[in-house]
């Protein structure tokens, strides 16, 4: 053992000998001494299963004197399940000390949450909305439980970044610092931050850039990949793909992601079908946010728990995240994912031993998401990671925050609300002017009310505060739950256009739909026994222009890539050739134009925000076109001249672009659905918050400056 090892508390080296451990990880040697040696925020950043958590907590349980009244640790994790799961692992770690261990969130026992606010101390592990709950119903408690804290240790801190949850977990954290009786240390644990900006997006969010330091391990595990190309014709994945996966996972443990829940459920039901046809195994799972949570608790147990028995799980992202699910052998990624970010935290769901390898498979249906695959892969080999979004605005989430301060603590002034929220690191860059604006605007909509000088809820207010769905600030689509003989076996997303003549996936099963209760939102099934194809529907998401970029650079270089083979390759070469029809000396300026006898495509290889953005301009251009994301391809019916023309000034209109967006808000209010609290705000901070979130204006600008438009030559 090293000098970290021998600053530790003997109860901690007593748990370190008792492992068995012969050495410390890098990340721990190095955490252990920091920690331990100063207050600074630290984030840790090390690849999955690299030993994060004790290297937060082992200094910190040597360092705290938790004798002390009060909670003195606070972890803070995105997922209930990741709660449970490493609830184990913080209370094992302080076996050794007397130590109260309290997991506090919607499905933990109400006894142990009263006993805990009698009797405050130890180590609470919460998510950020059992943290707005306590605010909003127990403010005094919130007080008397954390007003004494040493350190926040925030797990996946990466998932919080850039997002509308992120930005109230941060509203939170400055809250908690309000009322401490002295400034705790934030500990951020992560395996994918950007170090694009010099980690500015992560660094921001502790609300203290100069007291946050980086403590990152760039060691990487070995990861044997493979590409396999199976062209997909329709809606439902090929036959000869899902052979392949059959055989290429039956005699291992499997994680395996699609892109979509319905995909998820396509590739359990097929798999498992495959495998009652040929005797194999019958462990085929699926595994995402509709999935009732006792099925996932048993779907993860049985994988943690099973060391004989072989599995496959069809997986979304609720799989992404540091669940423990043991051993697999293998990752599976079917069709390109749609971040690097991604990528990386399911590669770091195989090999988690040391002396193993990561194995991933890479599945595509078509070359276009073969394509964005080698993309993808290239810039994880680069060491590029998307950096965050940052929404320096958040105009909706503050006005979120404003109730519930009220709510806790009523009878502020507006001077005196506009102050916590300006000094709030979460909003601090939101002018004062504006904060007063939006609380005016609540006042005249009954969201506040005024009583002389005295701020309360207002009628609207009490609606939203008092609703269970008020803690959480992420927008949730409306869902059917889906019984069967009075058991609930999960959800599925809402639709006008479900009957009961038709099949669902759900829960690695295929259900036919018996009765729908419009009022309840319950669907009754029972096992299907026709042949009718099910439905599911899934979502997309936001691609990084770095991604697209890569893309072009692929098309317009020569290299092999030596982990194709040849089917693969043969596809990169054949999209190779349509596009050299286009003559791009300038990859970084240029982009193809492909004029045809009845239509226009227009390439642009660059981000889903600005794509979005550019389609909005051709609307005002008066020019009909349809984008197809994935590919970067506007697809448009006019003449060249007609085109060529209006491009000339395609980028006028953004000199006056909040004009144009209040117009189309109100024409498209469901455009706003991604913010939960934004149809409170006033008509101009809606525009704000759908051109900060939605388009992206200054990147577009710039963009459409640089381009220059080059067309197909006649060969």
């Amino acid at each position: 053992m090293n000098n970290a090892y021998n600053l530790l508390s003997e109860p901690i080296r007593k748990y370190i000998r008792d492992k068995r451990w012969e050495q410390l990880r890098a990340i721990q040697t190095v955490a252990i001494e920091k920690i331990l040696t100063s207050d600074n925020n630290y984030i840790l950043i090390s690849r999955t299963a690299s030993g994060k958590t004790e290297a937060a907590f082992l200094p910190i349980l040597s360092k705290v004197d938790f004798y002390e009244p009060g909670v003195q640790v606070l972890y803070i994790s995105p997922l209930i399940a990741l709660i449970n799961d490493q609830f184990n692992r913080v209370e094992e770690l302080s076996k050794n000390l007397d130590i109260t261990v309290t997991k506090w969130h919607g499905e933990s026992s109400r006894a142990l949450k009263e006993h805990l606010i009698q009797n405050p101390a130890g180590i609470v592990l919460i998510t950020p909305e059992s943290i707005e709950a306590m605010f909003v119903n127990k403010a005094y408690q919130v007080r008397h439980m954390f007003s004494n804290l040493k350190y926040v240790v925030i797990d996946e801190i990466h998932s919080f970044i850039g997002t509308d949850r992120g930005k109230q977990l941060q509203s939170l954290l400055s809250r908690l610092q309000d009322i401490n009786t002295k400034s705790f240390s934030i500990i951020g644990l992560s395996a994918t931050v950007s170090e694009e900006n010099k980690f500015i997006e992560v660094k921001e969010f502790t609300g203290n850039i100069e007291k946050t330091k980086i403590l990152i391990d760039r060691s990487h595990k070995i990861i044997q990949v493979d590409f396999r190309y199976f062209e997909g014709e329709t809606e439902s994945l090929p036959l000869d793909l899902l052979k392949d996966l059959y055989v290429e996972t039956k005699d291992n443990k499997a994680l395996i992601f699609p892109n979509s829940r319905g995909r998820s459920e396509e590739v359990a039901v097929k798999l498992k079908k495959i495998a009652q046809k040929v005797n194999g195994h019958i462990n085929y799972f699926s595994h995402h946010s509709s999935i009732d949570r006792e099925v996932r608790e048993y779907i993860e147990f049985f994988a943690k728990n099973n060391a004989r028995q072989n599995f496959s799980i069809a997986c979304t992202s609720t799989l992404e995240l540091g669940i423990d699910i043991g051993t697999v052998d293998e990752v599976i990624q079917i069709d390109a994912t749609f971040s690097i970010a991604s990528l990386i935290q399911r590669i770091g769901r195989s090999g988690r031993k040391d002396d193993e390898s990561s194995n991933l498979i890479l599945y595509a249906t078509n070359s276009w998401s073969l394509l964005q695959s080698i993309a993808c892969w290239e810039l994880y080999n680069e060491g590029f990671i998307e950096p965050a979004f940052m929404n320096d605005r958040p105009y909706d989430i503050m006005l979120h925050q404003a109730l519930s301060i009220i709510k806790g603590s009523p009878g502020k002034t507006v001077k005196a609300l506009t102050k916590l929220l300006k000094e709030n690191f979460a909003f601090n860059k939101i002018d004062q002017e504006e904060i007063i604006e939006i609380i005016n605007h609540m006042i005249e909509t009954d969201l506040l009310e005024k009583l002389q000088q005295e701020l309360i809820l207002g009628l609207e207010g009490e609606k939203i505060v008092n609703s269970r769905d008020f803690y959480s600030v992420f927008t949730t689509e409306p869902y059917f739950k889906v019984i069967h003989s009075g058991n609930v076996i999960g959800e599925i997303p809402y639709s006008t256009e479900l009957s009961t003549i038709e099949n669902i996936f759900l829960a690695a099963r295929i259900w036919n739909i018996q009765y729908i209760d419009m009022k309840s939102m319950k669907i009754d099934v029972v096992p299907a026994k026709d042949g009718n194809n099910p439905v599911y529907h899934g979502v997309g998401g936001n691609i990084h222009p770095r991604i697209k970029e890569k893309m072009l650079e692929i098309l317009y270089c020569d290299l092999k890539f030596d982990y194709l083979n040849n089917i693969c390759f043969d596809q990169i070469r054949e999209m190779r050739k349509d596009f050299s029809y286009f003559n791009l000396p300038n990859l970084k300026n240029e982009r193809p134009l492909l004029i045809g006898d009845l239509h226009i495509l227009l390439y642009t290889f660059t981000g889903s925000r600005i794509n979005h953005t550019i389609k909005f301009l051709l609307d005002l251009a008066g020019i009909t076109s349809s984008l197809d994301d994935r590919k970067s391809e506007f697809y448009m019916e006019t003449s060249k001249s007609f085109f060529l023309e209006k491009w000339k000034d395609i980028t006028s209109p953004l000199t006056e672009i909040d004009k144009y967006i209040s117009k189309l808000l109100k024409s498209k209010p469901f455009l706003l659905n991604f913010s939960k609290w934004g149809e409170h705000l006033p008509e101009k901070y809606q525009v704000k918050i759908l051109k900060d979130k939605y388009f992206d204006i200054d990147n577009t600008q710039e963009f459409l400056n640089k381009i220059v438009l080059v067309e197909n030559d006649e060969k």
